[in-house]
């Protein structure tokens, strides 16, 4: 990982208004636009419930925050190694349905149809594929091993998130490298890549938590603390502050509600504390680092595009 700024914490960057964020989005994904609704369309042909069909991609993916950056990932990182097929489409939306797969129940994913859309797909494919699947398994089972625990460690936050996020992220980058004619040294640089951007999401997924407006993020704020989760910001500030300051984290951690401590409460602590800037520090080092990995690729619209995509992750508010 990066090294995290954690002495100099720099600051949170300026404010992105609704319309700036809007024409990220759009510069992210206006290449891949048409494959992304056609990979909406597999995506939900093979999902049992219904998911809504996006009418336009840029303004879905505008107005829906981190929604379907996996799959545009993979399909700009396509459009980068020259491929321009259905093959890239298929994968774009298996890749959407395992990480679909963590956030509702196991009986929604129809299991037949997943293997029946990977049925004609290279071998090396669905072993990164399956490797990701595993990662992020081993990740949710770290985090249920230590949810409620008020002595996370760092290295353990970033080996839960590298599990949990990173992994499918840096598959989703990498796999068109796999599509023939295969590319592994592009392959190991979208890999790189792609990790850096799922952190960097990672740590804004946290961030949000703190910052958003609840009509924003369609749920109230420190929603992850009232779950039992511990996030970077307040595994950060908690080995620095007074042990009075200490229990009204572990108070909500016990309770999984703020019955005892306001959510106010802990905002103030963490504001004081200056940690929403210190890990605002540590997704834009991520972010850079991903840019830096694709300047190894000559300059083309699909570089550009992937250019921007860290730029939407650390702007977005849902």
């Amino acid at each position: 990982m990066p090294n995290h700024p954690l002495a100099d914490s720099g600051s949170s960057g300026p404010a992105v208004t609704a319309g700036a964020r809007s024409a990220l989005a759009s510069r992210f994904i206006d290449l891949v636009a048409d494959k992304l609704i056609a990979t909406e369309a597999v995506f939900r042909h093979h999902l049992s419930s219904d998911v809504p069909f996006i009418e336009k991609a840029g303004r879905y993916l505008a107005e829906g925050g981190g929604k379907r950056v996996r799959p545009a990932l993979l399909l700009l990182a396509a459009r980068l190694l020259g491929h321009d097929g259905e093959e890239e489409v298929t994968y774009a939306a298996v890749v959407e349905l395992i990480h679909t797969a963590t956030l509702i129940h196991d009986d929604v994913i129809d299991h037949a149809a997943l293997r029946r859309a990977l049925a004609h797909g290279q071998v090396e494919i669905i072993q990164r594929l399956c490797g990701a699947t595993l990662k992020m398994t081993e990740g949710e089972l770290l985090a249920f091993q230590r949810l409620g625990a008020a002595d996370l460690s760092v290295e353990e936050y970033f080996e839960i998130i590298d599990r949990k996020t990173a992994h499918l992220f840096a598959a989703a980058a990498s796999i068109p490298s796999l599509i023939p004619p295969q590319r592994p040294e592009a392959g190991q640089v979208l890999s790189r890549y792609g990790r850096s951007l799922g952190i960097c999401f990672q740590l804004v997924d946290d961030l949000l938590d703190f910052t958003a407006r609840e009509s924003d993020l369609g749920k109230p704020v420190l929603s992850d603390l009232k779950e039992g989760k511990l996030t970077l910001p307040l595994i950060l500030l908690l080995p620095r502050v007074q042990a009075a300051q200490r229990r009204l984290v572990e108070r909500v951690l016990e309770d999984r509600s703020f019955t005892r401590v306001s959510p106010q409460e802990i905002l103030d602590l963490v504001a004081a504390e200056g940690t929403i800037e210190e890990v605002t520090a540590m997704a834009e080092e991520y972010a850079a680092e991903a840019k830096r990995e694709l300047e190894v690729f000559p300059p083309s619209g699909a570089r550009e595009a992937l250019e921007f995509a860290p730029d939407f992750v650390l702007h977005r508010r849902s």
